[in-house]
Parts: C-alpha cells; sequence; structure tokens
C-alpha cells in the first residue's frame, strides 16, 4: 500500500512541529558551552581550606573574563587546575583548587612569626581563621607563577606545601556565592596589604 502524497509520515509531522524548539535546545547548549569555556562557570567548595571566607558546600561562580585583560592580583581567591607537582602524586588535572592569591613574580614571600611578610612587609589579613602556626622562606616569585595560600592557613594544602603555581593554571576568579541563599554576595577579594609600619619584623 503506497502513502499518498497528501498525506506527511508521523516524523515529518514531529519535526515540523518541534524543529523550532530543538534548534533553540541546540543554540542553549552551544551557548552554554561558550559560557562556561570562556566567560563563567559554577564551582562548589569541597574543603575547609578557605574557613571563615567560604565554607564547605558553597556554590560560586567563577568568572574568567578579568584575566583575559590582566593577571591575578594579590587578594583575588583564584580557581586553578592542580600544578604538576600535585598531578604527580595523584591529584587530577580537572580536580580544581582554590586558594587567596599573596603575591606575584617578582616579589619576595616569607611565613615567620604567625605572620606572612611580602618584600619584607608583614600584611594585615582579616580574613585569616588563624595565623600560620609555620615557617617558611623567604623566597622569591617567579616569572609567570603565583604564590597561593587558603585563609584556613593551618589547614590548607597551598604553595606553603607544594610551591608556586603556574599563572597558566588559573581557571578563573572567584566572583558570586549563589549557595546557600543567606550567604548570597560577592566573594571576599579584600587585598592583602601591608601594615602601616615598613619595618620587617626579624
Amino acid at each position: 500500500m503506497t502513502i499518498p502524497d497528501s498525506v506527511t509520515p508521523w516524523w515529518q509531522q514531529l519535526w515540523q512541529s518541534q524543529k523550532d524548539n530543538l534548534r533553540l535546545l541546540l543554540l542553549a547548549a552551544v551557548l552554554a558551552l561558550l559560557i562556561r569555556g570562556w566567560i563563567a562557570e559554577p564551582r562548589f567548595i569541597p574543603s575547609d581550606s578557605m574557613l571563615p571566607t567560604l565554607h564547605v558546600g558553597d556554590r560560586l561562580i567563577v568568572e574568567k573574563v578579568s584575566y583575559q585583560m590582566h593577571p591575578p592580583r594579590p587578594g583575588d581567591i583564584v580557581v586553578f587546575q592542580p600544578p604538576p607537582v600535585l598531578q604527580q602524586v595523584g591529584y587530577r588535572a580537572d580536580q580544581a583548587f582554590i586558594k587567596r592569591v599573596i603575591a606575584q613574580p617578582g616579589q619576595t614571600v616569607q611565613v615567620h612569626q604567625g605572620q606572612v611578610l611580602v618584600d619584607g612587609n608583614p600584611l594585615t589579613e582579616p580574613y585569616l581563621a588563624e595565623p600560620p602556626a609555620y615557617e617558611w622562606g623567604p623566597y622569591l616569585v617567579p616569572e609567570g607563577g603565583l604564590f597561593v595560600m587558603g585563609d584556613n592557613r593551618n589547614n590548607s594544602n597551598d604553595s606553603h606545601i607544594w610551591g608556586f603555581l603556574p599563572e597558566g593554571n588559573v581557571i578563573g576568579r572567584a566572583w558570586l556565592r549563589f549557595w546557600p541563599l543567606d550567604r548570597w554576595g560577592r566573594v571576599n577579594t579584600a587585598i592583602a596589604t601591608p601594615l602601616e609600619s615598613t619595618t620587617p619584623l626579624s
């Protein structure tokens, strides 16, 4: 039995009725991939290394546009792929970390007597859970590197353990916390500033 020319198969009818919706879905998927790859993406906090600024389970928007115009700056909270030294001990390349930038290339960093010093000057850091209980440095941040630390200094797998972060590993900047709703808002990226006194700690 042949199908009359006037009768359209069901699959063609379905396509005709849904093709605009399917095109919109495809466009939305493409836009989502572009936005995630180049503009912003959601992330969640899996550990307490950034307490008290960020809590376990916080959901963030990580924006990627800023670092197309300038490098990460001290005070920025950055999300990054683990550096090679961590990947060599078992961390996956897609297992993102989050820490605060403390120093840029050309700066000297030291942790001494419970304070972080940059170029010999102690920083004021109101966002800390507690002062660091270890000694480190002084070391010069190399070209193309960053010195990053967690705000929960004594429970953070950061640069004082594994060294400097290659700038190329940075995914983006933590920008907005969208969950939980009672703590919704911009992420604290207060810059770590030197104390008024320019006399380095001994």
